[in-house]
């Protein structure tokens, strides 16, 4: 069985081929086939850390307790932080938590709240 390449833009393993195109299904990403160069205009995909793709206005769940530099109490490991932004650089998320106030978490530590 033919081995599908996986997505130069998020590096997702779920690419499908279309004809002569390959798709992601994450980020939404086509490529022809043999041309392996990366889009710099395609958004940047934002995942959580179990894999799940992120989007302005998620809630998220954070999964390890966080230390805050400046305060006197660490974000426990469930605090659910709702309506989300997504931004560029090291800490990715903007959010505000109740308690805690405007804070910027990094994406591999918090997993996408269903439902």
């Amino acid at each position: 069985m033919n081995e599908l390449p996986k997505c130069p833009s998020c590096d997702s393993g779920l690419t499908y081929q279309d004809g002569a195109q390959f798709i992601c299904p994450e980020c939404g990403h086509e490529w022809a086939a043999g041309e392996a160069t990366v889009d710099n205009d395609a958004p940047v995909v934002h995942k959580d850390a179990v894999g799940n793709v992120l989007a302005d206005g998620d809630s998220v769940t954070i999964t390890k307790d966080l230390k805050v530099k400046g305060a006197s109490s660490a974000l426990k490991a469930g605090t659910k932080v709702r309506n989300i932004r997504l931004v560029e650089g090291d800490h990715n998320i903007d959010c505000k938590i109740d308690g805690f106030g405007p804070m910027k978490l990094k994406s591999e530590f918090v997993r996408k709240a269903h439902g």
